[in-house]
């Protein structure tokens, strides 16, 4: 565990130029102000391309990442860090950059045996016809909190804007996914130990970025109303899939249960959290008695190099 004090001066990484921006700046505020509570010295960072200028001119003792989406949660940050020798929170270049990959991290699961969805990699300027047969999913590769999901629904006719040139607001290949109905459940790994199952049910059926962020976007039923042994299996997988990449500090992964088939299938593994006043896994931890505080203190005891 990283050494601090009081004179530990504290760089709180959020921003960015990434779609999550918003989501950042307020994980990092809520971070930032825990931090100073705790009694570091805090700078804030609002992320640039020029980052390793501004870290340069700070010269922190070490990072706190708050930062969401590419250029922060993909291992570019990270491997400015380790270039830079100042240690950081959260998983390491090559964790970071797989988790990030959904379709690379899926192939790491699936190797393990995890249980993933079928799913294939299209260019969006050569499709004529659906890739599947729906219901699917359209999926960006590199991007979170739902940005760019798009769910086409049984009986659709034509192809989504999200698979045609012109819609597609990202690169030119997209992850198309079967659709898994039923319920939304999650899992916290925090120190390789996981926390407990939580259901979440979005007030307009579909766990998107609104939902995620806005107040009364979702309902969150912590532990999840379901049977002791699948939440079992949902902690032990979330600790596979965590170690499977590598990853460190805390991670959250995210899976989809139909009921009916009793079918669970692991969608992802997030490296960075959201530490929103909403954001789940700071919910997972007061539940087993972490305050907020606790859990920016632990996180910031993790940090080091070569993660």
């Amino acid at each position: 565990m990283l050494k601090l004090s009081s004179n530990t001066h504290v760089a709180v990484l959020m921003g960015g130029w990434s779609p999550e921006r918003d989501v950042s700046l307020l994980s990092g505020a809520q971070c930032a102000n825990a931090l100073r509570a705790l009694g570091y010295q805090v700078s804030e960072v609002d992320a640039e391309r020029n980052l390793h200028e501004q870290l340069s001119a700070l010269k922190p003792d070490v990072c706190f990442n708050a930062l969401h989406g590419v250029g922060g949660e993909d291992g570019e940050v990270q491997g400015l860090l380790e270039i830079l020798q100042i240690p950081y929170t959260h998983s390491g270049v090559r964790a970071s950059s797989l988790a990030m990959d959904k379709h690379l991290s899926k192939q790491v699961f699936a190797q393990l045996g995890l249980p993933v969805a079928e799913s294939l990699l299209v260019e969006n300027s050569k499709l004529t016809d659906h890739p599947m047969t729906p219901p699917y999913v359209v999926k960006p590769l590199n991007q979170g909190s739902s940005v760019g999901v798009d769910i086409v629904v049984e009986g659709s006719n034509g192809l989504p804007t999200s698979l045609t040139a012109v819609g597609w607001a990202f690169d030119g290949v997209a992850m198309v996914e079967r659709y898994i109905s039923g319920r939304e459940l999650t899992c916290g790994v925090l120190g390789g130990e996981a926390l407990d199952v939580m259901e979440i049910v979005p007030s307009n059926g579909f766990y998107d970025y609104r939902a995620k962020y806005e107040e009364g976007g979702s309902r969150h039923d912590l532990p999840a109303d379901i049977a002791p042994e699948l939440a079992s299996r949902i902690q032990d997988i979330s600790i596979a899939a965590h170690k499977a990449l590598g990853c460190r500090g805390v991670t959250r992964s995210d899976f989809r249960y139909d009921p009916t088939q009793d079918e669970l299938i692991l969608l992802e593994i997030n490296t960075q959290p959201g530490m929103t006043p909403v954001s789940l896994v700071p919910e997972m931890a007061a539940a087993r008695g972490l305050s907020f505080a606790d859990l920016v203190q632990w996180i910031l005891e993790d940090a080091s190099c070569q993660r």
